[in-house]
This record gives structure tokens, C-alpha cells and sequence, in this order.
């Protein structure tokens, strides 16, 4: 077999687009929620990103799994540590160093996808997902997101004392006088 060298601009597609995904998988920036839709095959560089957010929901018929190793590479899109991460280690383990792939029902069982439809009802899965984040406050939502994020290293009780800079965003936000406020009014909630 002949062995082709790519062009500089393919190389350099795949530079961007790795950037891309690796911006997302360090997503240190984005205080927004981030949610994955999966529907198909979901494996490799298409799993990946989805391990990067926050939600995944999930058609019923998803096939998942980081089967690089089956192919000489690795998960090197941040898949080899993700994964190990949101999954129990040896499970995590077993996944990766076999290449084995698996459904999105199990996945489901394993914790590592929120939920899971018929592909007929996705959208609808989606929709609710987006709409319950919507009802909350963005100030919370955005001091929530990386506060959790930011206190996963930590001990329990440091975690509980860590305050970050976007939960003092929060502390003075006028979200913070609105919730309650509604709430006591008997009101929608304005957020605006």
C-alpha cells in the first residue's frame, strides 16, 4: 500500500479543527451549558465532544465508544481522560483499552448520558433540556457551572469554602433579588 502524504491544507483543516475541539474540551471560557445531542454513531472524535458538555441526551439506537486503540491511536482529542473521569475507572479503563463500543442505553446506566429517547422524541428531549435551563437564572446557571467545574479537585469542605469569580458575579447580581422576589410575589420570574 502506497502511503500518502496529506497536503498542507489538510493538515492544516485538521489543526483547526482539533483547536477547535481541544478549545472545547478545556472549556475554562464557556459559562454557558453545554448540551449534546447524539443520534447515530457516536464514536471516537465523535464522542469526544460530547464528553466535553454538560448534558447529553441521546437517541435509543447511539453507539458509543473511543475505539482508537482497535486503530493504533488514542483518544487524544482529551477522550483517554475524560472518560476515566466521568465513568468508574475500571469501566472507563475496560472501554478504552479494548476499543469496545457501547449503547446509549448503557451509557445511560453508567451515568454518563442524561437522557435517553426514541430518535423520534430527541428533538423533544432536547427542547426540555434547553427549556429548564432557560427558566433558571443565568447568573446562577453561569456561577453554578463553574464553580462546580472549578471545585472538582478539591476536598469536600474546600470545595464548600471556595468562592470563584462568577459566584461573586452572582452574589451581586440582580438575579439574586429577583428570584426570591417572584417567588414571594407569586410571579413569573424577569430575568431581563
Amino acid at each position: 500500500a502506497q502511503v500518502r502524504r496529506a497536503s498542507d491544507k489538510a493538515r492544516a483543516d485538521v489543526d483547526r479543527r482539533m483547536a477547535a475541539l481541544m478549545r472545547l474540551q478545556f472549556r475554562d471560557d464557556i459559562t454557558k451549558p453545554l448540551l449534546a445531542r447524539a443520534n447515530g454513531v457516536a464514536l471516537g472524535g465523535g464522542l469526544e465532544p460530547a464528553l466535553a458538555c454538560d448534558i447529553i441526551a441521546a437517541a435509543d439506537h447511539v453507539e458509543m465508544g473511543l475505539p482508537e486503540a482497535r486503530r493504533a491511536f488514542i483518544a487524544g482529542a482529551m477522550g483517554i481522560h475524560s472518560l476515566p473521569r466521568q465513568i468508574p475507572h475500571h469501566l472507563a479503563m475496560g472501554f478504552l483499552l479494548t476499543g469496545r463500543h457501547f449503547s446509549a442505553p448503557k451509557a445511560a446506566e453508567l451515568g454518563l448520558v442524561n437522557q435517553v429517547t426514541p430518535m423520534e422524541e430527541l428533538d423533544s428531549a432536547v427542547d426540555s433540556w434547553i427549556a429548564g435551563i432557560i427558566r433558571c437564572s443565568p447568573a446562577a446557571i453561569r456561577a453554578t457551572k463553574r464553580s462546580a467545574l472549578d471545585a472538582l479537585h478539591l476536598s469536600l469542605a474546600d470545595a464548600g469554602q471556595y468562592r470563584g469569580p462568577m459566584e461573586s458575579a452572582w452574589l451581586t447580581s440582580s438575579d439574586r433579588i429577583e428570584g426570591p422576589r417572584a417567588f414571594a410575589d407569586k410571579r413569573n420570574l424577569d430575568w431581563s
